[in-house]
């Protein structure tokens, strides 16, 4: 079975080099989709330098953890992540699972700019259950009171 999910990819150490690289070895190991636009965004729960985000929609015959352990964390590894205490603290690479089948993996979803903002260009529709609210207009309102930055300059694909 073909299984549909959207990523979420973050760096804020070399971070142009990283996302590209991560989303290399990505094709290298499933079909990619659809990628949002990379977007520039301040790190939240630690200090640091300004971290890139970009959503990328695949598609993968792996369950998710299966995907998650074969697949992303090895990414990861090969990029030089190091996962310490501090799961805020700056890093190479970091990819997370944000849908899979259309359904909410990460509940940041809903409060986070960084993630809200790259993952509504791809799934606008996606509806908050609570509120009944799009993702599209939770980012757009997101954007309005975030410092999110497009950085359309920075070629994912």
């Amino acid at each position: 079975m073909t299984h549909l999910a959207i990523l979420l990819l973050g760096s804020n150490i070399s971070p142009e080099k990283n996302i590209k690289a991560a989303i290399s070895h990505l094709h290298a190991c499933c079909r990619i989709l659809a990628v949002s636009t990379t977007w520039e965004t301040q790190a939240v729960g630690s200090p640091g330098p300004n971290f890139l985000n970009v959503a990328i929609l695949v598609s993968t015959e792996l369950d998710p953890e299966s995907y998650k352990w074969q697949v992303l964390r090895p990414i990861e590894e090969k990029l030089g992540r190091i996962r310490s205490a501090d799961k805020n603290a700056p890093r190479t690479i970091d990819i997370d699972i944000i849908t899979w089948d259309n359904m909410v993996q990460d509940a940041n979803l809903w409060t986070r700019a960084f993630v809200a903002i790259p993952v509504a260009e791809l799934a606008p529709a996606l509806v908050e259950p609570s509120s009944g609210r799009t993702l599209k207009s939770v980012a757009a309102e997101m954007r309005e009171r975030s410092a999110a930055i497009p950085r359309p300059e920075i070629r994912s694909t």
